[in-house]
């Protein structure tokens, strides 16, 4: 059976992703090994998705294992340009200069 989307692991997501500092990123797959559900990263993205429900958080700050931007948000790009995220293109974050090291 497959893992839930449910208040602990929504609580743990968004715990981890305020902590990213302003100008760094982590990717989900990230997220999920520090809150030790490290076979979730997709269930981190839908929490992600939905995090507006539960406040604003810095969910900008996340993108994928190779540094790609989420898919349908338009703004991510601009949010983390604004902070100063290094782009290898422009759809990927530069990893090794900008990924958070927790």
């Amino acid at each position: 059976m497959g893992a839930v989307l449910d208040d602990d692991l929504i609580y743990e997501t968004l715990s981890v992703v305020e902590e990213i500092p302003e100008g760094k990123v982590a990717s989900y797959g990230q997220i999920a090994r520090l809150i030790g559900r490290e076979n979730n990263a997709r269930l981190v993205g839908k929490v992600l998705s939905r995090a507006d429900y539960y406040g604003e958080y810095p969910c900008h700050r996340v993108v994928n294992h190779a540094g790609r931007l989420a898919p349908g948000f338009w703004e991510q790009r601009e949010l983390l340009l604004a902070e100063k995220v290094k782009f290898r293109d422009d759809d990927h974050v530069d990893m090794r200069a900008c990924q958070w090291e927790c």
